[in-house]
């Protein structure tokens, strides 16, 4: 109990300083100031704006009318409208209209915005006039500036967010609420942390970033909350983390926003996947990692109760007054944080009642309460977001015998992992960021038994393509089998065969590093 104790005190006692130095670093947000000033004097690079629609007309036509007054040069950008299975007849906007370049998915169903962005960028993969592309949702209003903004931002950074600014006219009581809350997070804890350099959460409704990033990625991934959260992840483990610039300013309606955040659970298995991974080389990723175990109010507050209470009456390994001071850290911090968060007095009213609607909502979501409502209100209890594709394939051995084996390919909670069955025996990877890293791990534990999976990711005809798609499960097949005269690359799935199948070389990071350093030096 007393080591338990001793964890919890070195936890809230590392953020509460973490927490005040935000609070103090975010009183000088001159960075921005001057970046926004002279934002109109740099170079300009060549934008494709993306705009996802379902069903969003009126303000689907607005944006596209601010889009034409931007003070940025309208040839240095172009616009993508994607009509999701509209039935508004949104279309009818853009009837002889040469300004937008019009994606309309009809007569399939509503694909979603994940897809339908991947449709799009698969498209663009080839354009090379492109620099970056600025993902934005119909729903938003945007100022004169809003590309300028982004076009200065770029200059440092590779991925950006944007203030998301509600117009709460109509919210409920509720809403108000959470709207502060979303406020005060924008205005201080995301701005502290870009002016820190730290790495910020990527958000589709506004979302920027390079297109050589999205390339090398293969991807954007757009599907819900908690993938967004996992993309983040990602572009922090490969060192262009997304940053988040309040000079890029969004406006949305309340009729139209949703609050978001992502589960606990989900940013729990994304702890466990990523702590494994981080790199002492990558500070970035790895302070990323560690804020998804930030404490909320209600947690940080039921701590130091029980730490003050127990270090005052028993012995304990820092004194009572060092437990106090931590916490009278924390409060400081907090009324600190106040000063530049842009809130007016009744914002900060509806900002102090958030802890009493975030304990109202743990409470209505506890699994019995879950249970006993879902019961009421005639609810099924929906299992967690699992994912899973089974294919029945075959490993070859050394001497080119294909034994029949199992593969499942599994998105849990946004992560992937895959089972490989062969008779009784089973192996599960790590979940892993994207489906390429799982089926890394299965082709390099076969490889060291001898065996080959004999599946299209795993021989030599196969390329992959850059499918907009986190797991990049597309590619091309090289080869001219079935028939010579076929002169087109033919498009296939990682986990597909064919009878003319030839193993690829399977290496190791060292063997790959060594060969790229044989050829630097050739």
């Amino acid at each position: 109990m007393e080591l338990i104790l001793d964890i919890l005190y070195i936890y809230v006692a590392i953020y509460s300083v973490y927490f005040i130095a935000l609070a103090i670093r975010n009183l000088n947000d001159k960075p921005f100031k001057i970046e926004k000033r002279y934002a109109k004097y740099g170079d300009r690079v060549n934008l494709a704006v993306v705009i996802y629609a379902r069903n969003n007309k009126i303000t689907l036509e607005n944006l596209i009318k601010e889009l034409k007054m931007q003070d940025y040069p309208i040839d240095n950008f172009r616009v993508f409208v994607i009509l999701d299975n509209c039935s508004d007849n949104s279309e009818q906007l853009f009837t002889n209209e040469t300004f937008v370049n019009l994606i309309n998915i009809k007569d399939v169903g509503t694909i979603g915005k994940d897809q339908a962005i991947s449709i799009l960028i698969e498209r663009l993969s080839k354009d090379d006039t492109i620099d970056s592309y600025v993902f934005i949702d119909a729903d938003r209003s945007i100022p004169a500036n809003f590309l300028t903004n982004i076009n200065a931002a770029l200059l440092n950074h590779s991925a950006l967010s944007g203030e998301t600014l509600i117009l709460t006219d109509n919210l409920g009581p509720v809403d108000k609420i959470k709207a502060a809350y979303q406020k005060y997070h924008m205005n201080f804890m995301r701005k502290a942390r870009s002016l820190f350099g730290l790495a910020a959460s990527a958000d589709s409704g506004v979302f920027i970033i390079k297109k050589q990033l999205v390339d090398e990625i293969g991807s954007v991934d757009f599907k819900d909350i908690n993938s967004e959260l996992k993309y983040s992840m990602l572009l922090s483990k490969v060192k262009c983390p997304c940053t988040y610039n309040p000079n890029i300013q969004t406006y949305v309606d309340t009729a139209n926003y949703e609050f978001r955040k992502p589960r606990l659970s989900a940013r729990l298995d994304l702890f466990k996947n990523c702590f494994t991974e981080l790199k002492t080389k990558n500070f970035v990723f790895a302070e990323h990692t560690l804020s998804l175990l930030n404490p909320n109010i209600w947690t940080l507050l039921i701590i130091y109760a029980v730490l003050l209470k127990h270090s005052y009456r028993y012995y304990f390994f820092v004194d009572f007054k060092i437990v106090l001071l931590s916490f009278i850290l924390l409060v400081a911090g907090f009324g600190i944080s106040l000063i530049n968060s842009k809130l007016k007095f009744n914002e900060i009213v509806l900002l102090v009642l958030y802890p009493i609607y975030s304990l109202c909502h743990i409470i209505k979501n506890l699994p019995p309460i879950r249970l006993v409502r879902n019961k009421i209100e005639h609810k099924e209890e929906l299992p967690e977001n699992t994912e899973k594709l089974s294919i029945e394939a075959f490993v070859m051995n050394k001497t080119g015998r294909e034994l029949p084996c199992k593969i499942e390919f599994i998105s849990e909670s946004g992560l992937a992992k895959i089972k490989f069955v062969y008779k009784n025996k089973k192996f599960i990877t790590a979940r892993h960021l994207r489906m390429i890293d799982a089926l890394q791990e299965i082709r390099q534990k076969l490889y060291d038994y001898g065996f080959t999976l004999k599946i299209c990711s795993c021989c030599k005809h196969f390329t992959s393509t850059p499918d907009g798609s986190t797991n990049m499960l597309k590619g091309t097949c090289n080869n001219d089998y079935p028939s010579p005269t076929i002169k087109e690359k033919r498009t296939t799935l990682i986990w597909n065969s064919c009878t003319d199948f030839e193993p690829a070389k399977v290496t190791n990071l060292l063997e790959d590093l060594e060969e790229g350093n044989e050829e630097q030096s050739r």
